[in-house]
Protein backbone atom coordinates (compact mmCIF):
# COMPACT_ATOMS: atom_id res chain seq x y z
CA UNK A 1 0.00 0.00 0.00
CA UNK A 2 1.37 3.45 -1.06
CA UNK A 3 1.71 5.87 1.76
CA UNK A 4 -0.51 9.03 1.74
CA UNK A 5 2.54 11.37 1.53
CA UNK A 6 3.77 9.64 -1.61
CA UNK A 7 0.37 10.05 -3.33
CA UNK A 8 0.32 13.78 -2.56
CA UNK A 9 3.81 14.25 -4.00
CA UNK A 10 2.81 12.52 -7.26
CA UNK A 11 -0.29 14.72 -7.74
CA UNK A 12 1.78 17.88 -7.23
CA UNK A 13 4.31 16.72 -9.83
CA UNK A 14 1.57 16.10 -12.44
CA UNK A 15 0.09 19.59 -11.89
CA UNK A 16 3.46 21.29 -12.37
CA UNK A 17 4.09 19.34 -15.59
CA UNK A 18 0.75 20.49 -17.06
CA UNK A 19 1.57 24.18 -16.44
CA UNK A 20 5.09 23.87 -17.99
CA UNK A 21 3.87 22.32 -21.32
CA UNK A 22 0.96 24.72 -22.04
CA UNK A 23 0.82 26.04 -25.78
CA UNK A 24 -1.33 29.13 -25.34
CA UNK A 25 -1.99 31.93 -22.98
CA UNK A 26 -3.72 30.95 -19.84
CA UNK A 27 -3.71 31.55 -16.18
CA UNK A 28 -1.19 30.22 -13.76
CA UNK A 29 -1.82 28.13 -10.80
CA UNK A 30 -2.31 31.29 -8.73
CA UNK A 31 -4.89 32.83 -11.16
CA UNK A 32 -2.55 35.65 -12.38
CA UNK A 33 -1.95 36.14 -16.15
CA UNK A 34 1.41 34.94 -17.47
CA UNK A 35 4.08 37.53 -18.18
CA UNK A 36 4.03 38.88 -21.80
CA UNK A 37 7.75 39.68 -21.98
CA UNK A 38 10.68 37.82 -20.51
CA UNK A 39 12.58 39.78 -17.91
CA UNK A 40 15.99 41.07 -19.05
CA UNK A 41 18.85 39.65 -17.08
CA UNK A 42 20.72 42.13 -15.00
CA UNK A 43 24.09 43.11 -16.49
CA UNK A 44 27.12 41.48 -15.06
CA UNK A 45 29.07 44.18 -13.30
CA UNK A 46 32.28 42.29 -13.97
CA UNK A 47 31.87 42.44 -17.81
CA UNK A 48 33.49 45.58 -19.38
CA UNK A 49 31.32 47.69 -21.80
CA UNK A 50 32.01 47.32 -25.55
CA UNK A 51 34.56 49.74 -27.02
CA UNK A 52 33.50 52.48 -29.53
CA UNK A 53 35.46 50.66 -32.23
CA UNK A 54 33.48 47.50 -31.61
CA UNK A 55 30.24 49.43 -31.90
CA UNK A 56 31.36 50.99 -35.25
CA UNK A 57 32.31 47.54 -36.65
CA UNK A 58 29.01 45.97 -35.70
CA UNK A 59 26.81 44.98 -38.64
CA UNK A 60 23.91 47.38 -39.27
CA UNK A 61 20.41 46.25 -38.59
CA UNK A 62 18.51 44.88 -41.59
CA UNK A 63 15.16 46.00 -40.19
CA UNK A 64 13.74 49.25 -41.63
CA UNK A 65 13.79 52.23 -39.30
CA UNK A 66 10.51 52.98 -37.58
CA UNK A 67 8.28 55.39 -39.50
CA UNK A 68 7.82 58.79 -37.87
CA UNK A 69 4.72 59.25 -35.84
CA UNK A 70 1.92 61.18 -37.47
CA UNK A 71 1.84 63.39 -34.42
CA UNK A 72 5.54 64.25 -34.57
CA UNK A 73 6.19 67.88 -35.58
CA UNK A 74 7.69 68.64 -39.01
CA UNK A 75 11.08 70.39 -38.97
CA UNK A 76 10.81 74.18 -39.10
CA UNK A 77 12.61 75.59 -42.21
CA UNK A 78 15.45 77.95 -41.56
CA UNK A 79 14.59 81.60 -42.00
CA UNK A 80 18.14 82.87 -42.31
CA UNK A 81 18.58 84.78 -45.63
CA UNK A 82 21.46 83.40 -47.74
CA UNK A 83 24.49 85.58 -48.14
CA UNK A 84 24.68 87.58 -51.40
CA UNK A 85 27.40 86.52 -53.82
CA UNK A 86 30.39 88.82 -53.88
CA UNK A 87 31.24 88.06 -57.52
CA UNK A 88 29.34 87.80 -60.78
CA UNK A 89 27.77 90.15 -63.36
CA UNK A 90 26.68 93.60 -62.24
CA UNK A 91 22.98 94.12 -61.69
CA UNK A 92 23.18 97.92 -62.08
CA UNK A 93 20.49 99.23 -64.47
CA UNK A 94 21.56 100.32 -67.95
CA UNK A 95 21.77 104.10 -68.46
CA UNK A 96 18.59 105.73 -69.77
CA UNK A 97 18.46 106.12 -73.55
CA UNK A 98 17.74 109.66 -74.74
CA UNK A 99 17.83 109.17 -78.53
CA UNK A 100 17.94 106.22 -80.90
CA UNK A 101 17.24 105.34 -84.54
CA UNK A 102 13.89 106.89 -85.44
CA UNK A 103 14.17 109.82 -83.02
CA UNK A 104 13.88 113.32 -84.46
CA UNK A 105 13.78 116.90 -83.31
CA UNK A 106 15.96 119.64 -81.87
CA UNK A 107 17.98 117.43 -79.51
CA UNK A 108 18.92 115.11 -82.39
CA UNK A 109 20.04 118.17 -84.37
CA UNK A 110 22.22 119.26 -81.43
CA UNK A 111 23.62 115.74 -81.07
CA UNK A 112 24.63 115.73 -84.74
CA UNK A 113 26.19 119.20 -84.50
CA UNK A 114 28.25 118.20 -81.44
CA UNK A 115 29.30 114.91 -83.06
CA UNK A 116 30.46 116.92 -86.07
CA UNK A 117 32.53 119.17 -83.78
CA UNK A 118 34.31 116.08 -82.40
CA UNK A 119 34.96 114.66 -85.88
CA UNK A 120 32.47 111.78 -85.82
CA UNK A 121 29.67 113.15 -88.06
CA UNK A 122 30.60 114.24 -91.57
CA UNK A 123 27.32 115.88 -92.55
CA UNK A 124 25.23 118.84 -91.56
CA UNK A 125 22.54 118.26 -88.93
CA UNK A 126 19.21 117.04 -90.25
CA UNK A 127 17.29 116.51 -87.00
CA UNK A 128 16.63 112.84 -87.87
CA UNK A 129 18.39 109.94 -86.08
CA UNK A 130 19.13 107.48 -88.87
CA UNK A 131 21.79 104.87 -89.53
CA UNK A 132 24.45 107.51 -90.30
CA UNK A 133 23.89 109.13 -86.89
CA UNK A 134 23.90 105.71 -85.18
CA UNK A 135 27.28 104.91 -86.79
CA UNK A 136 28.62 108.28 -85.62
CA UNK A 137 27.48 107.56 -82.04
CA UNK A 138 29.14 104.12 -82.17
CA UNK A 139 32.38 105.73 -83.34
CA UNK A 140 32.25 108.24 -80.48
CA UNK A 141 31.46 105.53 -77.90
CA UNK A 142 34.25 103.28 -79.14
CA UNK A 143 36.82 106.08 -79.01
CA UNK A 144 35.80 106.96 -75.43
CA UNK A 145 35.73 103.32 -74.19
CA UNK A 146 31.96 103.43 -73.61
CA UNK A 147 29.56 100.55 -74.34
CA UNK A 148 29.15 100.62 -78.14
CA UNK A 149 25.39 100.57 -78.71
CA UNK A 150 24.71 103.26 -81.32
CA UNK A 151 22.12 104.74 -78.96
CA UNK A 152 22.63 108.11 -77.28
CA UNK A 153 22.16 107.28 -73.60
CA UNK A 154 22.69 109.60 -70.63
CA UNK A 155 26.35 108.63 -70.17
CA UNK A 156 27.19 109.14 -73.86
CA UNK A 157 25.36 112.47 -73.96
CA UNK A 158 27.11 113.81 -70.83
CA UNK A 159 30.52 112.81 -72.21
CA UNK A 160 29.73 114.52 -75.52
CA UNK A 161 28.65 117.71 -73.73
CA UNK A 162 32.00 117.91 -71.91
CA UNK A 163 33.93 117.51 -75.19
CA UNK A 164 32.03 120.01 -77.36
CA UNK A 165 30.67 123.55 -77.23
CA UNK A 166 27.18 124.90 -77.73
CA UNK A 167 26.47 124.82 -81.50
CA UNK A 168 25.74 128.10 -83.24
CA UNK A 169 22.49 128.73 -85.11
CA UNK A 170 24.24 128.10 -88.44
CA UNK A 171 25.69 124.84 -87.14
CA UNK A 172 22.28 123.64 -85.95
CA UNK A 173 20.34 124.70 -89.05
CA UNK A 174 22.75 124.89 -91.99
CA UNK A 175 21.53 125.79 -95.49
CA UNK A 176 22.50 122.45 -97.00
CA UNK A 177 22.34 118.79 -95.97
CA UNK A 178 26.05 118.33 -96.62
CA UNK A 179 28.77 120.83 -95.69
CA UNK A 180 29.51 123.27 -98.47
CA UNK A 181 32.75 122.31 -100.18
CA UNK A 182 35.81 124.53 -100.19
CA UNK A 183 35.38 126.72 -103.25
CA UNK A 184 37.30 126.16 -106.43
CA UNK A 185 39.81 128.96 -107.04
CA UNK A 186 37.78 130.04 -110.08
CA UNK A 187 34.94 130.91 -107.64
CA UNK A 188 36.91 133.45 -105.62
CA UNK A 189 36.44 136.44 -107.95
CA UNK A 190 33.30 137.99 -109.36
CA UNK A 191 29.75 136.67 -109.32
CA UNK A 192 29.81 132.88 -109.45
CA UNK A 193 27.48 129.90 -109.12
CA UNK A 194 30.09 127.60 -107.48
CA UNK A 195 28.81 124.01 -107.83
CA UNK A 196 30.62 121.01 -106.25
CA UNK A 197 29.77 117.51 -107.44
CA UNK A 198 31.61 116.02 -104.47
CA UNK A 199 29.57 117.78 -101.78
CA UNK A 200 26.47 118.13 -103.99
CA UNK A 201 26.08 121.78 -103.06
CA UNK A 202 25.71 125.09 -104.88
CA UNK A 203 27.18 128.24 -103.32
CA UNK A 204 26.19 131.59 -104.76
CA UNK A 205 29.33 133.68 -104.24
CA UNK A 206 30.20 137.32 -104.80
CA UNK A 207 33.89 138.27 -104.60
CA UNK A 208 34.77 135.16 -102.59
CA UNK A 209 31.93 135.40 -100.05
CA UNK A 210 29.04 132.94 -99.85
CA UNK A 211 25.71 134.74 -100.21
CA UNK A 212 23.52 131.60 -100.12
CA UNK A 213 23.90 127.83 -100.44
CA UNK A 214 21.60 124.95 -101.40
CA UNK A 215 21.53 121.21 -102.05
CA UNK A 216 21.74 120.08 -105.69
CA UNK A 217 21.80 116.86 -107.69
CA UNK A 218 23.13 116.06 -111.15
CA UNK A 219 22.56 113.94 -114.23
CA UNK A 220 22.98 110.17 -114.38
CA UNK A 221 25.92 108.38 -115.99
CA UNK A 222 23.96 108.30 -119.26
CA UNK A 223 23.12 112.03 -119.15
CA UNK A 224 25.99 113.54 -117.13
CA UNK A 225 26.16 117.16 -116.07
CA UNK A 226 29.02 118.90 -117.84
CA UNK A 227 31.99 120.13 -115.78
CA UNK A 228 33.90 123.34 -116.37
CA UNK A 229 33.34 127.09 -116.47
CA UNK A 230 30.33 128.55 -118.29
CA UNK A 231 28.37 131.84 -118.50
CA UNK A 232 24.66 132.13 -117.76
CA UNK A 233 23.30 132.80 -121.24
CA UNK A 234 19.52 132.63 -120.65
CA UNK A 235 17.02 132.94 -117.80
CA UNK A 236 13.51 131.42 -118.01
CA UNK A 237 11.27 131.68 -114.92
CA UNK A 238 8.47 129.27 -115.96
CA UNK A 239 10.36 127.10 -118.41
CA UNK A 240 9.09 123.69 -119.59
CA UNK A 241 11.43 121.24 -121.30
CA UNK A 242 10.47 120.71 -124.96
CA UNK A 243 12.54 117.50 -125.02
CA UNK A 244 11.16 115.81 -121.88
CA UNK A 245 7.93 117.85 -121.43
CA UNK A 246 9.00 118.50 -117.81
CA UNK A 247 8.63 121.76 -115.86
CA UNK A 248 11.94 123.56 -115.17
CA UNK A 249 10.98 126.57 -113.00
CA UNK A 250 13.58 129.32 -112.42
CA UNK A 251 15.91 127.96 -115.10
CA UNK A 252 19.37 129.48 -115.46
CA UNK A 253 20.84 128.00 -118.66
CA UNK A 254 24.62 127.69 -118.85
CA UNK A 255 25.47 125.00 -121.49
CA UNK A 256 23.14 123.95 -124.31
CA UNK A 257 19.98 122.55 -122.70
CA UNK A 258 21.57 122.21 -119.24
CA UNK A 259 20.44 124.65 -116.57
CA UNK A 260 20.23 125.25 -112.85
CA UNK A 261 16.51 124.98 -111.91
CA UNK A 262 14.01 123.86 -109.29
CA UNK A 263 12.99 120.16 -109.35
CA UNK A 264 9.79 118.96 -107.72
CA UNK A 265 11.03 115.37 -108.10
CA UNK A 266 14.22 116.20 -106.19
CA UNK A 267 12.15 117.86 -103.46
CA UNK A 268 9.96 114.75 -103.15
CA UNK A 269 12.45 111.91 -103.66
CA UNK A 270 15.85 113.34 -102.76
CA UNK A 271 18.95 111.70 -104.14
CA UNK A 272 17.08 108.57 -105.16
CA UNK A 273 16.79 109.96 -108.69
CA UNK A 274 18.83 112.02 -111.15
CA UNK A 275 18.37 114.73 -113.72
CA UNK A 276 18.86 114.58 -117.49
CA UNK A 277 22.01 116.67 -117.14
CA UNK A 278 20.68 119.77 -115.37
CA UNK A 279 21.63 120.96 -111.88
CA UNK A 280 18.47 120.30 -109.83
CA UNK A 281 17.70 122.40 -106.72
CA UNK A 282 15.18 121.07 -104.18
CA UNK A 283 14.54 124.26 -102.16
CA UNK A 284 12.10 126.31 -104.25
CA UNK A 285 12.34 129.47 -102.16
CA UNK A 286 16.11 129.52 -102.37
CA UNK A 287 16.28 128.96 -106.11
CA UNK A 288 13.57 131.59 -106.66
CA UNK A 289 15.67 134.13 -104.74
CA UNK A 290 18.76 133.01 -106.66
CA UNK A 291 16.95 133.48 -109.98
CA UNK A 292 16.21 137.10 -109.06
CA UNK A 293 19.83 137.83 -108.11
CA UNK A 294 21.72 136.14 -110.93
CA UNK A 295 22.40 138.16 -114.07
CA UNK A 296 23.11 137.12 -117.60
CA UNK A 297 26.83 136.36 -118.09
CA UNK A 298 27.39 135.59 -114.43
CA UNK A 299 29.78 132.67 -114.14
CA UNK A 300 28.93 128.99 -113.49
CA UNK A 301 31.77 126.73 -112.23
CA UNK A 302 31.10 122.99 -111.90
CA UNK A 303 33.90 120.86 -110.40
CA UNK A 304 34.67 117.85 -108.17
Amino acid sequence: MVPRSARLAAVSALALAAVATGCGPGTGADGAPPPTRAAQPAPDPTTPPPSPAALEDAEPSTEPPPSPSASSAAPVPATTRPARPTTGPSTAPAPRVLMRVGSEGGQVRELQARLRQTGHFGRNPTGYYGTVTADAVRSFQDRRKLPVTGRADVVTWQRLLTMSRNPTADELDPPTERPVAAPDERCLKGRVLCISKKSRTLAWMIDGKVVSAMDVRFGSEYTPTREGEFPVYWKSRDHVSTLYDTPMPYALFFSGGQAVHYSADFAANGYGGASHGCVNVRDEKKVAALFDQVRKDDKVVIYW
